[in-house]
């Protein structure tokens, strides 16, 4: 959809104004809505509904906003998808060029150098971690969870795996499966990453020691080279699936006990994830993008992530502003392992990403489809 030439250059000036600062009123917030309606759309990707509540999040988003429509591209996408997504529609103001993006945190600085971001920093800015954001507003935090493996018990009868040792014993096989491909998705890069720690390995050398974890996994035949998601998991094709906790306690609850799941974080290489929000710098619909991102980061939106299982990067300071609802406290699982969560830093998870998107193929052999 192109944009709509209706608004006048008065209202433009304003939401430009509006925008340009951390904090601004509710005036200005109705100005950066008006914009956003004369544009009339906008376009996301790689937000798959069950994830994080994104479904529940996009629905709040319509009915607060109701002028604008959301256009969905390609659900299942991984980090390097949207980055692709950006540059083979560069020029391109049809519904297939993404406004915003949801990549993981490694994927934010390469994005920017390459020019790919426009700078926004929304209200709410200042209760962003400063480790979670990019000083000039490129990219930022949104929420965060811990690697757990996910246990499908109508397959896996016996005791569920506590490590990631366990998961090469033989109870196991034809069993284990990453969500997403280790060569492009975020999580599944992450998930080999702290198979590597959970080894003894370092920062420096657990990429290296999880691809030779993964190649272990296979070679004995218990891994599955099936991507996880909800539909794998509920036909039983990946019995353990490894994915972040709060896709597969979303999943637990959604598939309701058919069958039933079971949500294990492991005792050992407990790596925690952040996700980041990000602008297109070709963004077709860019006062629609900063109209999400406004959104994204309210307590309205915070929560909406809680709601499913996601830490919200605010999450600190709405819980010492006393604005997070007892029921949704309850409802976040025990914190038994979560205190040995590591947050791998930009460079380490850079450095990482980079030895197994690449040496995938060389030493595990095995193409997750």
């Amino acid at each position: 959809m192109s944009i709509k030439k209706t608004l006048s250059a008065s209202v433009s000036m304003l939401a430009l104004l509006a925008v340009s600062a951390p904090a601004f009123a509710q005036a200005d917030l109705d100005a950066l809505y008006e914009a956003a309606k004369a544009e009339g759309q906008l376009t996301v990707i790689a937000l798959p509904h069950s994830w994080c509540n994104y479904g529940g999040v996009i629905e709040s988003f319509k009915a607060k906003y109701p002028d604008i429509t959301i256009n969905e591209l390609n659900p299942d996408a991984g980090s390097a998808d949207e980055l692709e997504a950006v540059r083979a529609n560069i020029g391109n103001t049809g519904p297939q060029a993404p406004d915003v993006l949801d990549i993981g945190l490694a994927f934010g600085p390469q994005a920017k150098d390459e020019g790919l971001l426009q700078a926004y920093k929304v209200s709410t800015w200042d209760e962003i971690p400063d480790d979670a954001k990019d000083a000039d507003g490129f990219w930022y935090g949104d929420y965060y969870g811990v690697l757990a493996f996910g246990i499908n018990k109508d397959i896996i009868t016996g005791e569920n795996p506590a490590s990631w040792a366990d998961l090469m014993k033989d109870d196991y096989a034809n069993s284990v499966a990453l969500a997403g491909d280790p060569r492009t998705a975020n999580n599944a890069i992450l998930s080999v990453y702290a198979a590597g720690l959970s080894s003894g390995a370092d920062a420096a050398t657990g990429a290296q020691a999880g691809l030779e974890f993964f190649k272990a996994l296979n070679d004995k035949g218990n891994f599955v080279p099936v991507d996880a998601e909800a539909a794998a998991i509920a036909q039983g094709t990946t019995p353990i699936a490894i994915n972040w906790d709060y896709n597969l306690l979303a999943a637990r609850d959604n598939l309701n006990g058919n069958p039933p799941i079971e949500v294990v974080v492991p005792s050992d290489g407990v790596v925690a994830g952040v996700y980041v929000q990000a602008i297109s710098a070709h963004a077709p619909h860019p006062n629609a993008a900063k109209l999400w991102m406004e959104y994204l980061y309210s307590d309205e939106g915070q929560l909406g992530w809680l709601e499913g299982y996601c830490h919200p990067i605010r999450f600190n300071a709405m819980a010492e502003a006393g604005v997070i609802p007892q029921d949704l406290m309850d409802k976040l699982p025990p914190a038994e392992n979560y205190a040995k969560a590591i947050f791998p830093t930009i460079e380490e998870q850079n450095a990482n990403k980079t030895i197994i998107t690449t040496g995938w193929d060389t030493t595990v052999g095995a193409s997750v489809q």
